[in-house]
């Protein structure tokens, strides 16, 4: 098993390399439990080179079953992976340019060469001879999903399905939001308490689900990409980098969100010290949730994969200053603690002034909670 380390997914922000191609396999998991959201609707896949996307393929070859309307899928340049998967630029009166935008639409799809199935080889073969119903197109622009071309298509889809680039996830989350459209997207969830993304999830417009106990998935990359040694294999002539802590997210709706967690544990102030900077409780695990408290608890955020909006509400996060002052008790991170906290631990990553959660414990040793979500139960 490789390192569990997320090197690649920082590296890939830092390098602007953000070619992470899902597996198919995760994206049949996932899709499958929102099928009835397709029919009749316009679907958009703005960060997609068919050539390698699966989240094209799975469309494509499902476009009947899921009762689509249309398939749009737009791409910024030749890739380096290109042509593993369909030859569709070999599509008569179309001339191929390197380094330029290309759209594909798919408005029909049928068992064209009656072979008793509708699959890729049929989308291909209709692209080629049935352009007034299904098309390749050059753009104007060369740009990504922030050109007012992709912006143009962005407003015509009904919901958009995708794994966006690494590097630019604020503002591709921040112009989903801006035009108020369904999703179903993947990325990391240590994202979620930056201070863009997170007054989305306090006001339950955006939220994780549903087949996302992915701590740890290998997406598909170039070969030239510089991954470290213990976090990348090759399967089949192909290359796969380890990415860890990556989630689906979604603002379409399912009945689980409306599940609530089952809580038996009875609080007990020896258990759950009270953070020393906010008015709240420490809880280590969600599965420790007392059943009788009602006052603010700091839970770690895989407390989402179990949040129902009905039972609890989310307040605010440690990891940015959006909270309400009345839950403060200190100025966030004291030198003091600081210092207390490299004696005992001989490491430090954070300094004074940070709004991490901390406390002393029952023998006065300074500790510190990773990020934490602040919630309440709701009354």
């Amino acid at each position: 098993m490789p390192e569990k380390s997320n090197a690649n997914l920082h590296n890939a922000k830092k390098w602007k390399k953000d070619e992470f191609y899902t597996q198919l396999v995760d994206i049949e998991k996932e899709l499958c439990n929102y099928k009835h959201y397709f029919k009749d609707k316009i679907v958009f896949c703005n960060c997609d080179d068919p050539y390698e996307s699966n989240f094209f393929k799975y469309f494509a070859a499902n476009f009947n079953f899921l009762w689509l309307k249309r398939l749009i899928v737009t791409w910024y340049a030749t890739s380096p992976i290109a042509f593993t998967q369909l030859p569709l630029f070999e599509v008569a009166g179309f001339e191929w340019q390197q380094n330029r935008a290309y759209k594909i639409e798919i408005n029909e799809v049928y068992d064209a060469n009656w072979d008793w199935a509708v699959n890729l080889a049929d989308v291909e073969y209709l692209i080629k001879i049935w352009k007034w119903k299904n098309k390749l197109t050059l753009l104007k622009w060369d740009w990504d999903f922030r050109s007012q071309e992709s912006i143009e298509l962005l407003k015509q889809s009904d919901i958009v399905v995708t794994n966006p680039p690494f590097s630019l996830f604020r503002e591709y989350v921040v112009q989903l939001m801006e035009y108020n459209k369904k999703f179903l997207i993947i990325w990391n969830q240590n994202w979620l308490t930056y201070k863009e993304i997170f007054p989305y999830i306090i006001n339950n417009r955006i939220w994780r689900w549903l087949t996302m106990n992915w701590s740890n998935r290998y997406f598909e990359v170039p070969d030239t990409y510089p991954l470290t040694e213990k976090t990348w294999k090759i399967e089949n002539g192909k290359k796969y980098a380890f990415v860890k802590w990556v989630r689906w997210y979604t603002n379409l709706e399912t009945n689980r969100r409306q599940e609530w967690l089952i809580l038996y544990k009875k609080f007990n102030s020896d258990y759950y010290p009270e953070y020393d900077n906010y008015d709240a409780i420490n809880i280590d695990k969600v599965s420790d949730i007392p059943c009788d408290y009602d006052w603010v608890m700091g839970v770690p955020i895989t407390f989402l994969d179990k949040y129902s909006p009905n039972q609890f509400e989310i307040l605010w996060t440690s990891d940015n200053w959006i909270i309400d002052d009345k839950y403060k008790k200190t100025p966030w991170l004291t030198k003091k603690f600081v210092d207390d906290y490299y004696r005992a631990w001989w490491t430090w990553s954070y300094k004074e002034w940070n709004p991490t959660a901390w406390y002393y414990d029952e023998n006065n040793i300074a500790r510190m909670s990773y990020k934490r979500l602040f919630i309440r139960r709701k009354k």
